[in-house]
């Protein structure tokens, strides 16, 4: 099998017989302050009678509005959907929806909320039908026990499923999901695959899924498309899923052919996005590699330490927080080793204090029982010898990129000229990408950019130890993938100590040289450690081509699905 095939205009279009669901030079803009940006650009697509469809793309490719041109929520440019061969010229009872922000009445409850859609589309029907359909919709999606409860007393996950239920309970023929898991934890978003895959089953329903997460697209789809990257985006390629359902994540890791797929996949994504302009990087001459002794000298200065063995050390590390019921013990028992210069990623479900251990290694959080010790030195409060980059950017808007850098710098270096710290603050705004950005304002940046900023003001700081909490989590996959490698690069000249909390089993291997695995809480505690055995520098395509990557994704996995039914699943 080709890894890499080129992009065609006949590999943009693929045809099936009879489709419920036809795109026709679907074509969009949109202008403002006078400019106008092509969004889509003669997109066709045909989607089968009861195939399940997942859309893949890059931020701003166009997905959501692809999902809005479907649903007839937009007035389109050029070209026409057409459902069973009809021209769609609005929104339709044939088609529903689920957004990835859940638009629901909070003050009412699971019933009133699917209710409101029934009785609308369906007001022909007598009042015990449409209870029924509301009844029946509820159970499909497992929330009969909550039925009664108010929308703002349900978790994430629950919300979502309320979505999906009100979308299903007016039976449409097409049901369009817009990445409606991708604001939800690890452990959530798994189950709520496992809902959707359940319902595909019994209901046997046309769906078209946007999403972002190769994985989810790979465990659910029949066919999966891509879009490329735009402006004026079309369909680049699609993929038939030929893996036999049913598809359990663990088992997945032995099946050749869903590594192979999955691999090309990738490699495609890749292909793209290293096709991509530059300026969307913000950096079109970024400096060769240099060696860890060529870094800036305050740099290096900052960062000298005679210790190089049990450099951080976590010994019978206790939170306990009080609550109005009682004291909760968060986590207890945790004891960790590290050298100097190792990487370990902290992973495990929500809720089982992962981020509670690192912002006690940042110092920001009083340690109740036991303690850490970095460099001989006992954590007690927080410093720039400890760099944090937590899942939100924490910028100051109103300041350029290089000046929210600058800011710590200055703290870090007093002694250091002018020209010295502003080498520093300039070789890292390159490093992640942000050469021709530095002087932008952090407003005026993308989230993937915003976070750019926040790694390089991370590393000028020349911490001893770097703490990253989820800092890619609020990113889509494809641009996380694009941070991975920014956050590899770097490291790889600093050889910072690093711990790094991520629910992502696929970063956690590709960062690390241990996985960590945490308990479900309360009372969590390190459950098992992986080593990771692969060779450094890293790089994704070689590692996703390394038969002990998937030896090693089946260990994480089998472990969080142990925990999956814990103390943390939802009720």
């Amino acid at each position: 099998m080709t890894l890499i095939e080129p992009i065609t205009e006949a590999a943009s279009a693929d045809r099936v017989s009879d489709p419920v669901l036809s795109l026709r030079g679907v074509s969009k803009s949109y202008t403002s302050s006078g400019d106008t940006t092509s969004v889509l650009d003669g997109l066709d697509l045909d989607i089968a009678r009861g195939e399940f469809v997942a859309v893949l793309g890059f931020s701003g490719s166009g997905k959501t509005t692809l999902v809005s041109a479907i649903a007839g929520l937009i007035e389109l440019d050029a070209g026409e959907v057409l459902v069973d061969g009809v021209a769609s010229v609005g929104p339709g009872p044939d088609r529903g929806v689920v957004f990835q922000s859940y638009s629901l009445l909070p003050w009412l409850d699971v019933e009133g909320n699917v209710a409101l859609a029934v009785d609308a589309v369906h007001p022909d029907k007598s009042k015990d039908e449409r209870a029924e359909m509301v009844s029946s919709t509820i159970e499909m999606v497992g929330l009969s026990h909550a039925r009664d409860r108010k929308i703002s007393q349900l978790s994430g996950g629950m919300k979502q499923r309320v979505a999906v239920a009100r979308a299903l309970s007016t039976k449409p023929e097409i049901l369009l999901l817009d990445e409606p898991l991708s604001a939800l934890d690890a452990l959530t978003r798994s189950k709520l695959q496992d809902e959707i895959e359940r319902i595909r089953g019994i209901e046997q329903r046309t769906i078209l899924l946007v999403t972002n997460d190769v994985d989810e697209a790979l465990l659910l789809a029949d066919r999966i498309a891509i879009l490329d990257q735009g402006p004026g985006a079309r369909i680049a390629k699609t993929f038939d899923v030929n893996v036999q359902r049913p598809r359990i994540r663990t088992e997945l890791n032995h099946d050749p052919d869903y590594k192979e797929l999955r691999n090309e996949i990738v490699g495609f994504l890749d292909q793209l996005n290293s096709d991509k302009p530059t300026a969307t990087v913000g950096d079109t001459d970024a400096p060769t590699l240099e060696p860890v002794d060529l870094l800036p000298k305050a740099y290096r200065e900052a960062a000298a330490s005679p210790v190089t063995r049990r450099y951080l050390e976590l010994f019978n590390l206790k939170k306990i927080y009080p609550t109005p019921t009682g004291p909760l013990t968060v986590v207890e028992d945790i004891n960790m080793l590290m050298d100097k210069g190792d990487f370990v990623s902290l992973i495990g479900h929500s809720g089982c204090g992962k981020s509670t251990v690192l912002t006690m290694a940042a110092g920001l959080n009083e340690i109740t029982d036991g303690g850490i010790v970095l460099d001989n030195n006992e954590i007690r409060s927080a410093g720039p010898d400890k760099a944090v980059v937590f899942q939100a950017p924490s910028l100051l808007p109103w300041l350029s990129a290089r000046q929210n850098v600058e800011m710590g710098v200055e703290r870090v270096y007093p002694n250091a000229s002018k020209a010295e710290r502003a080498e520093v603050v300039e070789y890292y705004l390159r490093r992640v990408g942000l050469g021709d950005a530095m002087h932008k304002k952090a407003s005026e940046l993308s989230n993937g950019m915003q976070q750019r900023v926040g790694l390089a003001r991370a590393f000028a700081l020349s911490p001893k130890l770097l703490l990253l909490d989820e800092p890619f989590g609020m990113l889509d996959s494809l641009t996380r993938w694009d941070l991975q490698d920014v956050l590899v690069e770097v490291w790889n000249r600093t050889k910072v100590t690093t711990i790094c909390v991520t629910h992502d089993v696929d970063e956690a291997i590709l960062l690390a040289d241990r996985v960590v695995m945490m308990t479900n809480g309360p009372h969590a505690r390190i459950g098992k450690v992986l080593d990771i055995d692969l060779p450094r520098p890293r790089d994704r395509k070689a590692v996703l081509e390394d038969p002990r990557f998937y030896g090693y994704r089946e260990e994480v996995l089998r472990f969080l699905a142990e925990y999956e039914h814990g103390a943390h699943s939802e009720s």
